[in-house]
């Protein structure tokens, strides 16, 4: 009877065990459910985006030559020398050229002593007063004689001013900021007008010449953007002209932007860009860490339904994608709106799973 009484007390100890174990694995579940972060289709406009690849091009680029013919006396600058507006770069023989003005500043000087001996002359003739102690012909006389010497006066002057700009013709210098990429001449040399001398190239104020498809022109309003990629990842630039003259080879216009001290380019350098412009339509679109794209082919998304305290039921949805842009992609079909998919944490689940709220990474 005792054995009986024992046995029978077996089974209550093995169903507060079961029970126990119960207890105690249930609050483990619901911990080791998938940590998720969600996101809401949104329906906004479409944008479309399309790579560019560009060059940087110098705003200005001069080929700098002699406007008169001479010897080389002075050359300032090596291929790579930065200057700056009005520096010398080089120097021709100008001593006749010297001599010419300084003749011409004599003449000047010369007719200016003349034309004010003249005016002495016809003060004095007015002062008497003509028809009493003088002829009247003899004071229109020395009139026309200080006219004379006006004119004279005149005509020495622009011939000294034109000694003056003839002269600086015999000096070579920097009309803008920037570096010599080549110099063609060397001390000694007889150079001809039109002869190339060096070369110098604005490195400061740079454009970004892109070749756009054509479909994209009309598409180019003020709220385009263009962002040029760099080591930080893009910067938007400026848009500051497109050329409406197509390509008939490659089926392309010339869009012209503005550089930045942010893109960090030469000239001739090759630079890639994302240009970014409205379709005039609107549709559904989900962040691009919702989708999952597999072998053979097959697009999905996760759809996260909420069960309440903060637990949710995931099912996969398979959809149809369009363009990308701005970190989303576009919903052609399979979604309606408003539904929350899975943006992290979509690795590893299955349909039905229940998964919580994961807290989201700061900024």
């Amino acid at each position: 009877m005792q054995q009986l009484t024992r046995g029978a007390s077996t089974p209550r100890h093995v169903w507060a065990i079961v029970v126990l174990a119960v207890a105690l694995i249930g609050p483990a579940t619901a911990q080791d459910r998938p940590r998720v972060q969600l996101d809401q289709v949104q329906e906004s406009d479409i944008l479309q985006e399309v790579r560019l690849n560009g060059t940087a091009t110098a705003l200005r680029s001069s080929r700098l030559s002699a406007a008169v013919s001479g010897l080389v006396e002075t050359v300032n600058v090596e291929t790579g020398s930065r200057v700056s507006q009005g520096d010398l770069l080089i120097g021709l023989d100008d001593e006749q050229a010297g001599y010419e003005l300084a003749a011409a500043r004599a003449e000047a000087e010369e007719a200016e002593a003349r034309l004010g001996e003249a005016q002495r002359r016809l003060e004095e003739a007015r002062s008497v007063g003509a028809g009493r102690n003088i002829a009247a012909t003899e004071v229109r006389a020395r009139e026309s004689e200080a006219a004379q010497a006006r004119a004279a006066l005149a005509r020495l002057r622009a011939e000294r001013d034109r000694m003056a700009s003839n002269l600086r013709r015999y000096r070579i210098e920097a009309p803008f900021d920037g570096v010599v990429s080549q110099r063609e001449s060397e001390l000694g040399e007889w150079v001809s007008p039109g002869d190339e001398l060096l070369r110098l190239v604005d490195t400061d104020n740079l454009r970004l010449d892109f070749q756009v498809p054509q479909e994209y022109y009309r598409r180019i309003t003020d709220s385009a953007e263009l962002r040029v990629h760099n080591d930080n990842g893009g910067v938007v630039v400026p848009i500051d002209a497109l050329v409406p003259v197509s390509d008939a080879q490659s089926r392309t216009f010339l869009l012209r932007a503005l550089g930045s001290d942010e893109v960090r380019v030469l000239p001739g350098m090759a630079v890639t860009a994302t240009l970014r412009v409205a379709s005039g339509e609107r549709g559904l679109t989900v962040p691009r860490d919702a989708i999952n794209r597999y072998p053979e082919g097959r697009t999905t998304v996760w759809i996260a339904s909420s069960e309440g305290n903060e637990v949710y039921t995931v099912s996969e949805k398979r959809v149809s994608t369009g363009g990308t842009f701005q970190g989303r992609i576009e919903i052609v079909s399979g979604l309606s709106g408003g539904e929350h998919v899975v943006v992290r944490g979509n690795e590893s689940l299955n349909d039905g799973m229940e998964v919580q709220l994961a807290e989201r990474e700061a900024n």
